[in-house]
């Protein structure tokens, strides 16, 4: 069986058949990667930056064709495309130096003290090591950052795990284009072609396959919540249970406080209908939840977000499935009693798949009646929520459930008093932002971005930022080894000058 691409602008079938990928040839793509795990996971860390390095090489040699592609099966914009492509790169080149620092293995020796009292102590030694063959599953919302190439992919391939991904339906040609690009840098660098391995599918039998392969120890996961928790609890009902790390949405509250509304306020209100609407509010970390306390500062924040939503284009998302369901979401909110719509685009736009941006109001005493309004509605809307007090503001933080991100807005002064408020969030998000707008994920070292669940299935974990390595590595301690024996990271004279925990003390 073959499918196409379809236009999202349009609803037209774009050129190029794509094979659904069989049962057995998800099974070859497994093994492969099993057996090229065993050559994989001993390389060096600088062998696998420069595979990681010629990666990214190889996606920017696809030039403009790439970004072309992309464009047609998503609709988002060139140069939201030509970023994303520079974001997907940038991550494949972080982690390459991360490798080379090589620190990122954890190392710990607690060395020998044969004369300890009452017993003596062995020599022991630990690090991380690869867990083995990965499966991904790439993401409607980010065609190459959360794709086949995506963060997931990178820091699986970083930390020794051959990858096998599950390329999105909604942009296959694109994902061949990247896997070829993969592909090419695979060959490049002599590694076994089971390094990298990519299945394409409409339907979830692909994907099952994967994550219920004996030969695959982990998955990563960025999509809807019915997805991510549909293949957790297939994983861990194996035989043998495996992680899986999936990012499943959220609706990222912010919290607007009196003070800073009296001084900025309709600027405030601008930016977050921007934030709200950015890439057809198709984020993982679009604001749809917004608290304000009722004050002359709050009347004319609404009023001008109001506006501001009512002059916001209609715009094609990404499938018409997306679309469908935001519509439906919508619908779903507006029929809950004393949940209005406050404001949607005055623009009509027959576009086989444009939604209309749309701001939703009500108060603390029905949001806290009714929990599951701040379930997530993915696409270009939020709800407002005006509370009387800072008890009723406390009470709705108190009642979120896991969320990627929380933010709020306020004045030094007013930070202070609310500190309490930040206690509360401090629970329930991944990453807690003062006077900022979520959207946007920086890829560094100290980014987070995962959160207590129903956000995703492991609050532990992050999907962005070189600290995602860790996900797809275990510890193995090593006991009264020889010297020879033992990994380079964890030999007495240190050969690759990383930071170790020795006897508690962190030295290189």
């Amino acid at each position: 069986m073959t499918f196409q691409a379809i236009n999202p602008a349009t609803g037209e079938a774009l050129d190029g058949a794509f094979s659904e990928s069989t049962s057995q040839e998800v099974d070859q793509a497994c093994q492969l990667a099993a057996a090229a795990f065993p050559v994989y996971r001993k390389l060096s860390g600088e062998a696998k930056a420069q595979f990681l390095e010629r990666i990214a090489d190889e996606i920017m040699a696809l030039g403009p064709e790439l970004l072309e592609r992309a464009n047609l099966e998503t609709a988002l914009p060139l140069p939201r495309l030509t970023g994303e492509r520079g974001r997907t790169t940038g991550q494949l080149r972080l982690f390459a130096q991360y490798l080379r620092e090589g620190s990122w293995v954890d190392a710990r020796i607690d060395t020998a003290l044969p004369d300890r009292q009452p017993l003596p102590r062995p020599d022991l030694r630990q690090m991380l090591i690869p867990l083995g063959p990965v499966g991904i599953f790439g993401a409607s919302n980010f065609p190459l950052a959360f794709s086949v190439a995506g963060g997931d992919t990178t820091s699986a391939l970083a930390s020794g795990c051959p990858v096998v991904v599950k390329a999105h339906p909604a942009h296959p040609g694109t994902s061949e284009l990247v896997g070829q690009a993969i592909r090419k840098a695979v060959e490049a660098s002599g590694l076994p072609e089971g390094v990298f391995q990519m299945v394409q599918g409409t339907g979830i039998d692909v994907g099952m396959a994967i994550v219920l392969h004996p030969q695959i120890k982990a998955i990563g996961f960025t999509g809807s919540f019915r997805g991510g928790k549909a293949i957790y609890d297939a994983a861990v009902r194996r035989p043998e249970p495996i992680p899986v790390y999936s990012e499943m949405g959220s609706t990222n509250p912010v919290f607007f406080l009196p003070a800073i509304l009296k001084q900025k306020g309709l600027d405030l209100a601008k930016a977050y209908v921007d934030s709200v609407t950015l890439g057809v509010g198709q984020f993982c970390t679009n604001p749809g939840l917004a608290i304000v306390k009722q004050s002359d500062g709050g009347d004319a924040f609404v009023s001008q977000a109001r506006l501001a939503m009512s002059q916001t284009q209609p715009t094609p998302m990404l499938t018409k499935g997306i679309y469908q369901a935001y519509t439906a979401g919508i619908e779903k909110l507006n029929s809950f009693s004393r949940v209005l719509i406050a404001s949607k685009s005055e623009t009509v736009v027959d576009g086989f798949a444009a939604a209309q941006p749309t701001l939703l109001s009500t108060t603390a005493d029905v949001l806290l009646e009714n929990p599951e309004l701040t379930e997530e509605v993915f696409g270009p809307s939020s709800l407002l929520v005006t509370a009387d007090t800072k008890e009723e503001m406390l009470a709705v933080a108190q009642g979120l459930e896991g969320h990627l991100t929380a933010t709020v807005y306020g004045t030094p002064e007013e930070l202070l008093e609310y500190a309490d408020l930040l206690e509360i969030l401090e629970q329930k998000v991944g990453r807690l932002l003062i006077n900022g707008f979520p959207t946007g994920v920086e890829v560094s070292h100290a980014m987070n971005h995962g959160g207590p669940y129903p956000a995703t299935t492991d609050v532990r974990s992050t999907s962005v930022g070189t600290n995602a390595i860790r996900r797809f590595a275990r510890p193995v301690c090593y006991q009264n080894f020889p010297d020879a024996l033992l990994p380079d990271a964890l030999k007495a004279d240190n050969p690759l000058a990383i930071f170790r925990l020795v006897d508690g003390e962190w030295k290189k």
